[in-house]
């Protein structure tokens, strides 16, 4: 029996992926949980910055949190919002400068048809895998993130920047042409972010561990059902994919208390 606070499993691209589940003294490594029956069950909630046993608002944090953490602020969902570039402060200003004021990839990945995003280049393989991209292509690289959030804003444009997460867990998808798509965007941005396109045309694929796609989804609310017990067949993005087709989106429950049992 494993005890702790769900938060966002990590990752290490192999073929197929590996996933880790890790709590304050332990850790498990979900893919050897494939083929076996998990029972999850919430005892508690705890805020993921102040660590406290407090309700959680929103991804993860607290209500004071979310509102007052510099890790919460719009910036980090809405790039375009950054300032720290400009020496202004959202919510603290070191902690702003070292997360934004360092490269950027603008990017197109594949997971229920093509979209676009933004994210530090330190963490680009991982940011595809959480979304559950089938594949990916970069489209340009710059050096802090207001320029990554204004080329993002450009590209809305043409491309959707959202995730369709039912068809990503069913593995539907579009065929798609990426060295058109990529033109597509280059067209479509300013010339003043022109000279940051990449010229690199190479699609990075991705392999997920699951042995069957669930054909009709239903999420996993650990705050409306406290118990769970289902035999696991896969994980994609950061979901846990069961044999019902119930899946459980580990980030939208992130801040809760599980205790996990696995037989």
């Amino acid at each position: 029996m494993f005890k702790g606070v769900l938060k966002k499993m990590h990752t290490y691209n192999n073929s197929p992926i590996k996933y880790f589940l890790s709590f304050e003294n332990d850790f498990i490594e979900i893919n050897q949980c494939i083929g076996r029956e998990l029972k999850i069950i919430k005892i508690g909630e705890q805020c993921l910055n102040c660590n406290k046993n407090k309700s959680i608002f929103r991804q993860g944090f607290c209500k004071n949190c979310f509102f007052e953490s510099p890790f919460i602020g719009d910036w980090i969902i809405r790039p375009e919002l950054s300032t720290a570039h400009l020496g202004i402060e959202d919510r603290d200003l070191e902690f702003e400068k070292k997360m934004q004021l360092q490269p950027h990839i603008v990017y197109l990945s594949l997971s229920s048809h093509v979209k676009v995003g933004v994210t530090k280049k330190e963490q680009l393989i991982t940011r595809w895998i959480d979304q559950g991209a089938q594949s990916a292509i970069s489209i340009l690289e710059v050096p802090n993130r207001y320029l990554a959030g204004k080329a993002e804003v450009e590209l809305k444009k043409v491309f959707s920047d959202k995730t369709n997460w039912r068809k990503m867990l069913q593995n539907e998808f579009e065929p798609i042409d990426w060295k058109l798509s990529k033109n597509k965007a280059i067209d479509n941005l300013s010339n003043d972010l022109k000279p940051f396109v990449l010229n690199d045309l190479s699609v990075t694929e991705l392999d997920f561990p699951i042995e069957n796609y669930p054909k009709k989804v239903s999420s996993l609310n650990l705050n409306k059902s406290t118990s769970f017990e289902g035999l696991l067949i896969g994980i994609k993005g950061q979901y846990l994919i069961f044999d019902d087709d119930t899946v459980c989106n580990i980030r939208g429950n992130e801040g809760t208390e599980v205790l996990i049992t696995i037989n």
